[in-house]
């Protein structure tokens, strides 16, 4: 079985990985272009998978969940160079949901049982 990490212990492994190199981290803006070359290569995979546009013979194997990977190294570096945590940035954004989106949108329980 896989060992479950936390964004924290994720964040702290790509920073003892990119640690190890004289350039350390790439400016923020040179991350934010590196984000989007991920993007457009994630964008890529699931219009291959789920959209009208296969793929060539010729183009590499790919995985959604490999590009997925690659943004999410992205977007850690990104974090770590700007000194926040994932784990705080997630915990904003999911109050911000449970708050200001609490009634945006159709729960289970009342579509299903009829109940507010």
């Amino acid at each position: 079985m896989k060992e479950l990490k936390t964004l924290s212990e994720m964040q702290a492994e790509v920073d003892q990985y990119i640690g190890q190199f004289k350039e350390g981290y790439f400016s923020p803006l040179a991350m934010m272009a590196r984000l989007t070359e991920e993007l457009g290569e994630l964008a890529r995979e699931v219009n291959h998978y789920y959209g009208e546009k296969p793929k060539k013979p010729t183009e590499d194997e790919k995985t959604i969940e490999e590009e997925l990977g690659d943004m999410l190294f992205v977007i850690t570096c990104l974090a770590n160079s700007l000194n926040i945590s994932l784990e705080d940035a997630h915990n904003r954004v999911m109050h911000k949901f449970s708050t200001r989106d609490k009634n945006r949108w159709t729960r289970k329980d009342v579509e299903e049982n009829g109940n507010n």
